[in-house]
């Protein structure tokens, strides 16, 4: 669906299909359009179809391994994800840590469990079961959005032509096969990644097209394999993120961390018991995903031009239903004001990030990923009588360590971490 408006009127219609608007509007200004469109929804059918399967073939057996994990394994597990959440963020690296401290810091607001003290509440007794997870992610993704779009919302240029001829040629259908395959390759191994997801596969497909297609030169000015093949990495990378999720209990992006949250408050506890003891759920999911890839070629493509219709509606319009909801949806959890009170505050600090540059990302995985940690890390602890080697004792924590250590000093010597700069730059 994001991808509609990134070729169409240049406007991403999320963050994974920004790189789509670079040679999906060149080919719509040249009249090519449809072929954009066609060549979007059909890299995501295949990618997408492709991954469910993969999600279903090795979502079981891993969640089985996992059940053998003790809690020294899952702390280590979680300090692996959290670095590499770290080198895969946007931008600077000091940034980035610097987010994902204050997202562990937020995450362990509230009553400790184990001596029932309170902790960073300043005798607030509203912070005591400390803060809701909707709250921070309304608040960061969606009244930041609000305030950002707001201020860009003169700047917003919807032109648009009516759209014809949507399928692809047989020529541009050899052109395309082999950027849907590579795509698809890279978007279902950076999506089980812990900070990878659909964005970065979308990137990294994008990168590696531009250096091994025979038509490189035509790249940024309307290079049908320059929508194929991000197109079908982020579909692929956004359903593979759920490996790690239903497996492990371990988000590898913000959508996962919002279903984490989603479930937490169904009362179920993700993790490997999930495939075993909820299997109605998992393979609901599953289903689930068959479904709306199927929906994805049914709605997407007749009903291109009501897609664009919606957007056309001024910001100023949409923004006072948005703020509404939100209200409502935070005020439900406890009816409480003071978590309308906080979304806003949240809401004014996601803005100042986005100007800052620092990305609200890492510090949502923090704030998840920080009360399991402490509460595996306390157990490892409580069960070696209180011996911190049990981390390096362990084979498989003590690989996971060494492998936290040695991407965390990789990417802090000075030439990797400028390259990784010019990287994310281009």
């Amino acid at each position: 669906g994001g991808s509609t408006t990134a070729i169409l009127v240049n406007l991403p219609g999320e963050s994974s299909s920004v790189v789509t608007a670079i040679d999906g509007y060149q080919m719509a200004r040249q009249g090519h359009a449809g072929k954009a469109l066609a060549t979007a929804a059909i890299g995501s059918f295949f990618a997408g179809t492709v991954a469910t399967v993969l999600l279903a073939l090795f979502a079981p057996p891993l969640a089985e391994l996992a059940l053998t994990f003790g809690p020294a394994e899952y702390f280590s597990l979680m300090v692996l994800g959290l670095v590499a959440s770290v080198v895969l963020a946007h931008g600077s690296l000091l940034r980035a840590i610097g987010m994902i401290v204050l997202g562990l810091l937020l995450g362990i607001v509230g009553t400790d469990v184990n001596s029932g003290t309170p902790r960073y509440t300043f005798d607030l007794p509203q912070l005591a079961d400390g803060i809701n997870f909707v709250v921070v992610a309304m608040g960061m993704f969606g009244l930041g959005e609000i305030i950002s779009n707001l201020e860009h919302e003169e700047s917003r240029s919807l032109v648009m032509k009516k759209v014809t001829g949507l399928m692809p040629t047989k020529e541009d259908f050899k052109r395309i096969a082999a950027p849907i395959l590579r795509g698809t390759g890279i978007g279902s191994l950076l999506g089980i990644l812990p900070g990878g997801g659909a964005m970065l596969a979308s990137f990294v497909s994008y990168s590696i097209e531009k250096k091994v297609s025979k038509n490189s030169a035509q790249f940024g000015k309307g290079a049908i394999e320059g929508v194929a093949a991000p197109e079908s990495a982020n579909n692929a990378g956004a359903q593979t993120s759920f490996i790690p999720m239903l497996t492990l209990g371990i988000p590898s992006n913000p959508v996962m961390a919002l279903m984490i949250g989603a479930m937490i408050i169904q009362g179920i506890q993700p993790g490997p018991a999930v495939v075993t003891e909820q299997p109605a759920l998992f393979w609901g999911i599953i289903a689930s995903m068959w479904i709306g890839n199927f929906f994805l070629i049914v709605l997407n493509l007749p009903m291109i031009g009501l897609w664009v219709r919606m957007i056309m509606v001024p910001y100023h319009f949409l923004f006072p239903g948005i703020l509404v909801f939100c209200a409502i949806g935070v005020f439900s959890l406890n009816n409480a004001d003071f978590d309308v009170y906080l979304m806003a505050g949240f809401g004014l600090f996601g803005y100042i990030c986005g100007k800052l540059e620092m990305e609200p990302a890492p510090m949502l995985l923090g704030f998840i990923i920080g009360p399991m940690m402490e509460e595996y890390l306390r157990r490892a602890l409580l069960l070696s009588r209180s011996d911190p080697m049990v981390f390096l004792q362990r084979p498989i924590s003590a690989t996971m360590l060494v492998l936290a250590a040695v991407a965390m000093a990789i990417v802090l010597t000075p030439s990797l971490r400028k390259k990784r700069e010019e990287a994310f730059e281009e």
